[in-house]
């Protein structure tokens, strides 16, 4: 599956963004989805993570509550939904897929390394 992440730029602080990933080349809803970020000189983070039917997700503990992440399998997108931005979100946000054999094997995945396909990420600048 081929991931193409959309949506990245520079805001203000307090500001909002939305990004979007949309995926080709495979079934969608055989994914569990999953957001990332790197910032310069730091380890690859993780932000959040969503089930194939989107009824369940998880968050990292520095976005809960700021960022929502959700889906829609007809049109083969992930979304993330950045609310009340800090100039410590900025970083090169990566979307990510892991092919789930079937959908009651695993709901959502949290670590890097359970990911099978990777995006090539979109800038997000949070600075005044």
């Amino acid at each position: 599956v081929q991931l193409q992440a959309s949506g990245g730029g520079s805001v203000q602080p307090g500001g909002s963004l939305r990004l979007a990933c949309a995926a080709s080349g495979g079934t969608f809803s055989d994914y569990i989805m999953g957001w990332f970020r790197q910032a310069p000189g730091k380890e690859r983070e993780f932000v959040a993570t969503i089930s194939w039917s989107g009824s369940s997700t998880v968050y990292g503990g520095s976005v809960k509550g700021r960022f929502t992440i959700s889906r829609s399998n007809p049109v083969n997108t992930v979304y993330l939904q950045m609310n009340n931005l800090k100039p410590e979100d900025t970083a090169v946000y990566y979307c990510a897929a892991d092919l789930v054999a079937d959908h009651t094997s695993k709901v959502v995945s949290t670590t890097g390394g359970e990911y099978d396909y990777w995006g090539q990420g979109t800038q997000v600048t949070v600075s005044s």
